[in-house]
């Protein structure tokens, strides 16, 4: 186990090193200087070189890249032109937001779709199954921002049981974060919980197909028994490889909800950052979420070991 963790660091390491150098490219050939744009375009040459000097726009490609790697690894993730205060603080007031919300989300997600995947699974070839991926299907083709839209028009403007967007901070209780986050959250849940129940219904019934489960029936256990007792174990590593992308979709793809709901999180920071072209904004959190991302990878892969022992040896 303990090989099997070093390489899989190893991995992470690598990975976040080629991220980094792709990040920062596709950053730096984007048309455009940003200390002009922020200027306006009658603004003196010597007052935008003043501010590129400012801003650390003046030196070598090589020079900044070495700087803001290195920063971001002492936790420095730099100062944002627009905002004129550090990145890292800006990041920490978004997560409040965005790391409640796909977490809210991806508890949603699975509590609709572990249960209803099992039925789907354990009926499999009933009118329940075929209606069940009916409704999955329709899940998987429905964009979020559709679902956030339609729930906004049910909950928010006709039953007022929610607002329609905006959040009023966790220090106004948990209650009113919670709520303000519920209609978000099941927009962006509704087609996860899709995807994650075709994918535990068909981990199910390949599962229920091998000859141990077999084996379990005929000494006598039910259907329901040998799949709560035997399969369930064995499907879920399919449903944990989905489930740790969807955290980290749902953590890093919520921009078109979040601008929905008003909500003042990652994905509405990115988006701002962009068309006020604040650079050092966007390269530093869209680094944050390809490490989210990587590091949820990673944890999938120590739980694949710890339900797979054969994994380890890989």
């Amino acid at each position: 186990m303990l090989r099997f963790t070093l390489l899989r660091l190893l991995s992470l390491g690598l990975s976040l090193a080629v991220a980094s150098l792709v990040i920062f490219a596709v950053i730096e050939v984007i048309p455009g200087d940003p200390a002009a744009f922020m200027l306006g375009l009658n603004a003196e040459p010597e007052a935008v070189a003043s501010l590129r000097r400012e801003l650390g726009l003046s030196g070598s490609l090589a020079d900044r890249y070495i700087s803001w790697a290195g920063g971001m690894l002492r936790g420095d993730f730099g100062q944002s032109y627009t905002y004129r205060v550090p990145v890292a603080d800006l990041v920490a007031q978004r997560l409040v937001v965005s790391l409640p919300l796909a977490a809210y989300a991806l508890t949603l997600t699975v509590l609709i779709a572990v249960p209803v995947g099992l039925a789907a699974a354990a009926r499999r070839g009933s009118a329940a199954d075929y209606g069940i991926m009916g409704a999955t299907q329709l899940g998987i083709a429905v964009p979020n921002f559709w679902f956030a839209m339609l729930l906004v028009l049910v909950f928010a403007v006709n039953l007022r049981w929610f607002s329609a967007g905006g959040f009023p901070g966790w220090e106004a209780g948990l209650f009113p974060g919670l709520k303000a986050l519920t209609l978000p959250a099941v927009a962006l849940a509704l087609p996860q919980a899709a995807i994650l129940a075709r994918v535990m219904r068909s981990a199910l019934i390949e599962t229920l197909g091998q000859d141990y489960i077999r084996s379990a029936r005929a000494k006598g256990l039910s259907r329901a028994q040998a799949i709560r007792r035997h399969a369930l174990r064995n499907a879920l590593i399919p449903v944990l490889t989905i489930m740790g992308l969807q955290f980290s979709f749902l953590l890093a793809g919520a921009i078109i909800i979040e601008n929905v709901f008003f909500l003042p999180g990652l994905g509405r920071l990115i988006f701002q950052a962009i068309t006020q072209r604040d650079l050092v904004v966007v390269e530093s959190v869209v680094m944050l979420l390809v490490f989210a991302v990587i590091l949820v990878t990673f944890v999938v892969d120590l739980a694949y070991a710890a339900v797979d022992p054969r994994l380890r040896r890989r």
